[in-house]
């Protein structure tokens, strides 16, 4: 835990990894509130955040860029604090010297929902345009799309020895969103 003064240097944190030897991901950090840095695979910086779940957070990045979080940096706080949240994030983002992807040109991809729309195929597009389908067609054409896309994360997932359960928020699929509940 830290105070308002103490900003820990990101290089001098350890690395954590995303998902430990027993396919979990780190519960302690559980209602902590805190700044996160994500690593890939070669420990390259992907993304700089802070939440006051740091748990719930990286569930979501989970899911958003599975390819992107292999390992994770931590600080946290006693309470919530946005301007000292902001300062860490901001010292951390500096201390890199280059913007990680995921605060700059990625940033919407690792903080809102996945657009399952975006992952149509051909033959999905060309039915969701077809104008004899009914807006209920088109849904049920879009919750599809959706499923497909969430399968296609968990597998991946799973395949890293993941264990954690995972729900997505089901009423978003209706509109081609794919988000944890």
């Amino acid at each position: 835990m830290t105070t308002e003064t103490n900003i820990t240097d990101l290089s001098s944190l350890e690395y954590i990894p995303y998902i430990d030897d027993d396919g979990q991901l780190p519960e302690y950090l559980q209602g902590k509130i805190g700044v996160y840095a994500i690593f890939n695979q070669e420990k390259i910086l992907q993304f700089v955040g802070y939440s006051r779940d740091v748990y719930l957070s990286l569930r979501q990045h989970l899911v958003r860029q599975p390819q992107q979080c292999y390992w994770l940096k931590v600080q946290t706080i006693d309470r919530p604090n946005r301007t000292v949240l902001e300062n860490i994030e901001k010292a951390w983002i500096a201390e890199n010297s280059d913007i990680p992807p995921g605060n700059g040109e990625l940033k919407e991809k690792w903080t809102q929902p996945i657009d399952a729309k975006a992952e149509m195929t051909v033959e999905e597009q060309t039915n969701y345009q077809n104008p004899i389908h009914d807006d209920l067609a088109q849904i049920k054409i879009i919750k599809n799309v959706a499923r497909r896309v969430e399968a296609e994360i968990l597998a991946a997932l799973e395949l890293r020895g993941l264990k954690t359960q995972l729900r997505f928020h089901p009423k978003l699929k209706e509109e081609g969103l794919l988000d944890l509940k």
